[in-house]
């Protein structure tokens, strides 16, 4: 079965770091884009940063200047460093992927359990 598996959250001071990883298992072909979303209590979710297999990215603007989003193709993962954290930035955040698998034939949107970031003021 594929899927993906966050770790790294908890609970920083505003103006900390923390930083997101997360793992895609199982059978898979080939994962395309790759990124982040959060989502507060009380809002949608909302994509934070994606990247493409290629390794473009693109960020949300309240976030531009302090997230990096990276990946390693090898290992299948994805990665958020999140840096100079507001309490705004409080959420859970979910890992998200597209996939190629063998079981689907085709391409499949996946998203991750979600872990809880938590800042601080």
């Amino acid at each position: 079965q594929v899927q993906l598996v966050e770790s790294g959250g908890g609970l920083v001071q505003a103006g900390g770091s923390l930083r997101l990883s997360c793992a895609a298992s199982g059978s898979i072909f080939s994962i395309y884009a790759m990124g982040w979303y959060r989502q507060a209590p009380g809002k949608q979710r909302e994509l934070v940063a994606v990247i493409t297999k290629g390794g473009s990215t693109n960020y949300a603007d309240s976030v531009k200047g302090r997230f990096t989003i990276s990946r390693d193709n090898a290992k299948n993962t994805v990665s958020l460093q999140m840096n100079r954290l507001k309490p705004e930035d409080t959420a859970v955040y979910y890992c998200n992927a597209d996939l190629y698998t063998p079981q689907a034939m085709g391409v499949t949107n996946l998203w991750g359990q979600g872990t809880q970031v938590t800042v601080s003021s």
